[in-house]
């Protein structure tokens, strides 16, 4: 079987991971995989099997203006298109609203070709622009499929799209995770006697490092063993960097920048936190936990509630509330025994989404969209309902044409 990948780019995110890790599975299964994307190969962060086809349609880039930007996306459905026709794969799937479109344009009377959209965020969340929404909404129903990372994505691409075709994939987490450049290590943040709270992510509005700065800092003077580490790279840093000093906490709060060896700071951790406005599926919060680091985390549309299961694991809590954030996590951080019993079932998440179990989601998808076997709309869905009925104390908690890059 021959399998396509569209995105925007392989540069450091959920979904570019999320892609190359199933790229690499599938290299490794006897599958004849390509991933193309918009973006320059320069600009690749995440590292791909060698048997993993890697094509640049290098049209990625602002555009100067509304004309310009629909020429812009002319030129890459036309390039995708000839690619289509030349590679011939059996499956081509996008990841992304924008690429989702595009795929859908491209692909149109190629009949032999199976089209698989995803959606890697909650899209209510995650506004177009005004003419991308409206592609959106009526192409979807063009693709063969459509993916979605929780139930509650997929009730959206449902209700909110053509596409009649919707199933359920969690992402899958690779465990363990390779150690890849850049390689950060910290004497002062790794001393033996130190406990970490362990946060990962861009530094941008949406993860809300505000929240867990401030939780931080009611908790620095109660729990002076304990220091705060925030993993990622992003717009907000100047400004994060100003609120930390503000605080006092430039002792007790580091933000290295972006680590390819994260699975040494998920080992050095004794807690992780998230405390995003809204997510997809948050790998970081999966990754952490198949460390067997526990966690807390707020209650946000969507994907930690289907990875935490509260009081299992780790504890949910509502959005918006520092002060529920602030207890839940004293109440792990003061008790070394609750962090024992909350890290010894948190492993089990290299069971639940492991890339082997996912992987056969994705090739039960394939097999039924290639006539091997009926289309299973459910695919992925009990196990997501399952994962939110156990995981959520809460329950459910109420971009422009020229350029798609922003979803990346």
């Amino acid at each position: 079987m021959k399998i396509l990948l569209l995105m925007h780019s392989l540069s450091a995110g959920g979904a570019e991971r999320a892609a190359c890790t199933l790229a690499n599975f599938w290299a490794g299964s006897a599958r004849e995989v390509t991933i193309v994307t918009l973006a320059p190969v320069s600009a690749d962060f995440y590292p791909l099997d060698r048997r993993v086809g890697r094509i640049s349609l290098d049209l990625a880039g602002a555009s100067r203006h509304a004309l310009h930007g629909l020429w812009q996306n002319v030129r890459r459905v036309v390039a995708l298109r000839r690619l289509l026709r030349s590679l011939r794969p059996d499956i081509a799937l996008a990841m992304m609203s924008t690429p989702n479109v595009l795929l859908a344009l491209a692909s149109r009377w190629l009949p032999t070709l199976q089209t698989i959209g995803s959606e890697r965020c909650y899209p209510p969340h995650a506004p177009l622009g005004i003419l991308w929404h409206l592609l959106r909404r009526t192409l979807y129903g063009q693709l063969s499929a459509m993916v979605a990372l929780t139930g509650e994505c997929a009730h959206w691409i449902e209700t909110q799209t053509s596409a009649s075709r919707v199933v359920v994939i969690p992402n899958a987490i690779a465990w363990p995770l390779p150690d890849n450049p850049p390689r950060r290590i910290s004497a002062r943040l790794c001393q033996p006697k130190r406990k970490r709270l362990l946060a990962v992510g861009r530094l941008e509005p949406v993860k809300n490092f505000d929240a867990l700065i401030g939780a931080f800092a009611r908790l620095a003077g109660a729990f002076p063993d304990w220091d705060l580490v925030i993993l990622g790279e992003g717009p907000e840093r100047a400004r994060l960097a100003s609120v930390i000093e503000r605080m006092g906490l430039v002792q007790r709060v580091a933000m290295p920048g972006v680590a390819g060896n994260i699975a040494h700071w998920y080992g050095q951790a004794d807690l992780f936190a998230l405390t995003s406005l809204s997510e997809g599926f948050p790998n970081a919060l999966a990754e952490a936990m198949a460390y067997g680091v526990p966690a807390v985390s707020v209650d946000c549309n969507t994907g930690p509630r289907d990875i935490v299961r509260h009081g299992i694991d780790g504890f949910l809590v509502p959005p918006d509330d520092i002060a529920a954030l602030s207890t839940a996590l004293a109440r792990v951080m003061g008790d070394a025994a609750l962090r024992r019993q909350l890290a010894s079932r948190s492993t089990e998440a290299r069971q639940r989404f492991s890339i082997e179990k996912i992987g056969q989601m994705w090739e039960t998808l394939f097999l039924a969209l290639r006539g091997s076997q009926p289309l299973a709309l459910e695919i992925g869905r009990a196990d997501s309902h399952e994962a939110g009925r156990a995981g959520s104390h809460t329950g459910n908690q109420s971009a422009a044409m020229e350029d798609p890059a922003h979803e990346s």
